[in-house]
């Protein structure tokens, strides 16, 4: 049988989701456990890999298995054997035609950002930071330059394996709440550091270095060289992955709040 997991995880320790030699990925702390229940080696499935340092209010995961067990015993019980910065919200049996990463239509990420002469010393792996005033509205504007389908290749990893850097953006929106800007960004699929390379060029935009037409540039020229470092990765959150509504997937209630609350304020 095929079974889903919705998967929260504080990536701060972790080598990020993808399995690691030393074992130091989300994955291999996931895997392990669900062993312990299942009582034989399983490989999961992840809708996306989130890099070093990234967190996730929702990630979505599958496994097979042939123990059969309550549908609970792959929470409760996997969660048992797991750290606390790792925590399964939800269990659900599905078709064996069901495929984490390649039955999602859609992915969500958001990054939040601190932004004041001094880093907050309680938000240091739970936020991005910079130090100079950055301009809201021409973020804004720039942001809106990245919605639609267009070649990421100005925003991918020099070591990106994707075999095309084709993505359509449906959202890219800025929200400012006190201190702190609100990234939101969903896609079809996102490349390697494909939002944190954007997060770079919109902060540069923001403490005012280039226009906000220079986001269009970046992505005409499609040249990684020409775009501004690639920003800190402890403010990024996996939101959200979108599924057919025939898999019949249960809602993460973190991930339900947060959209509720339109930003990851709920963190703060």
């Amino acid at each position: 049988m095929r079974i889903a997991l919705g998967v929260s995880y504080e990536g701060t320790n972790f080598c990020g989701w993808q399995s690691q030699p030393n074992g130091g990925g989300v994955q291999d702390k996931l895997e392990q456990a669900i062993c312990s229940i299942a009582q034989h080696e399983v490989r999961v499935h992840a809708a996306g890999r989130t890099d070093t340092g990234v967190h996730a209010l929702c990630q979505v995961v599958h496994f097979d298995t042939v123990s059969h067990r309550p549908i609970t015993a792959w929470v409760r019980g996997v969660n048992a054997h797991l750290p606390a910065t790792i925590r399964v919200e939800w269990a659900h049996e599905v078709e064996e035609t069901f495929h984490a990463r390649f039955s999602a239509h859609a992915r969500s990420y958001q990054y939040l950002l601190y932004n004041a002469p001094v880093a907050s010393a309680l938000m240091a792996t739970k936020a991005g930071w910079f130090h100079l005033p950055l301009n809201f509205d021409a973020m804004s504007a720039a942001a809106s330059y990245l919605i639609g389908e267009h070649d990421f290749s100005g925003f991918r990893a020099s070591e990106c394996q994707a075999i095309t850097a084709v993505r359509c953006m449906q959202k890219a929106e800025v929200k400012k709440i006190g201190n702190y800007f609100i990234f939101e960004f969903s896609a079809n699929a996102f490349l390697q550091h494909q939002v944190r390379n954007m997060l770079g060029a919109l902060v540069y935009i923001g403490k005012g270095a280039y226009p906000p037409e220079y986001m269009q540039e970046l992505l005409q020229k499609r040249d990684r060289t020409l775009s501004p470092p690639t920003f800190s990765p402890n403010g990024l959150y996996l939101t959200a992955v979108s599924y057919d509504a025939k898999w019949n997937l249960p809602i993460s209630h973190l991930s339900a709040e947060l959209n509720h609350q339109a930003g990851i304020q709920i963190i703060i």
